[in-house]
This record gives structure tokens, sequence and C-alpha cells, in this order.
């Protein structure tokens, strides 16, 4: 491997490195919004899911919650909180959920 294929190999993994870190330190607010969250949620108030502060008092305390909110979130449900399903959230990353369920936690 030649210097240029080297430093170009370096310079992508620092790039890929720091967008993890700068998705991992958003606003969530700002994440919720650009990922559709807040089409259906709001903080305080039900929209066709359930207000976020709801959310965050139904699973207070529940260890594991976090875990088991983003993998709902990605996969979508039913039933818990009335009729209207959530869709699937594939397109949005692993990362961006968590950043968005540990906010709503803290509610």
């Amino acid at each position: 491997m030649n210097k240029m294929k080297i430093m170009l190999l370096a310079a992508s993994t620092t790039v890929v490195s720091l967008g993890a870190v700068a998705t991992a330190s958003a606003d969530p607010v700002a994440l919720a919004t650009q990922r559709g969250c807040m089409a259906c949620h709001q903080v305080e108030t039900k929209v066709v899911g359930p207000a976020y502060k709801e959310v965050a008092a139904k699973y207070k305390g529940q260890e594991g919650a976090v875990e088991m909110l983003s993998a709902k979130v990605k996969a979508g449900g039913s039933g818990v909180w009335g009729p209207v399903p959530m869709p699937p959230n594939a397109h949005v990353s692993d990362e961006d959920i968590k950043v968005i369920v540990e906010w709503v936690m803290t509610l």
C-alpha cells in the first residue's frame, strides 16, 4: 500500500469516527424533529402517539427501559398505547434512536 492510500484510509476512518461522536452529542429535540418523531409525539400532549412525558412516566425506573424502547422504536409496534400502530423506524440509526429515547426518559 502506498503512502497516499494509507493517508486516505486514515482520513476516512477519522471522518466516520467524528460522525458517530457528532450524532451522540446531537440535540435530541432537533434529532427527534429531523427523524419525524415529533409528527406523532409531543413532549406534553398526546398527538397520534403518547406524549413523551407519559412514556417516561410509564417506564421510569425500569431496568433496560432504554434498550427495550429503542428496539420498539426501530421495529414499530402496537397495542401498548391504543389501537394506532407505530410504524417501524428502520431508516433511523440505532445511535439516533438511543439519543432520542435517553432524552425521553429524562422527562
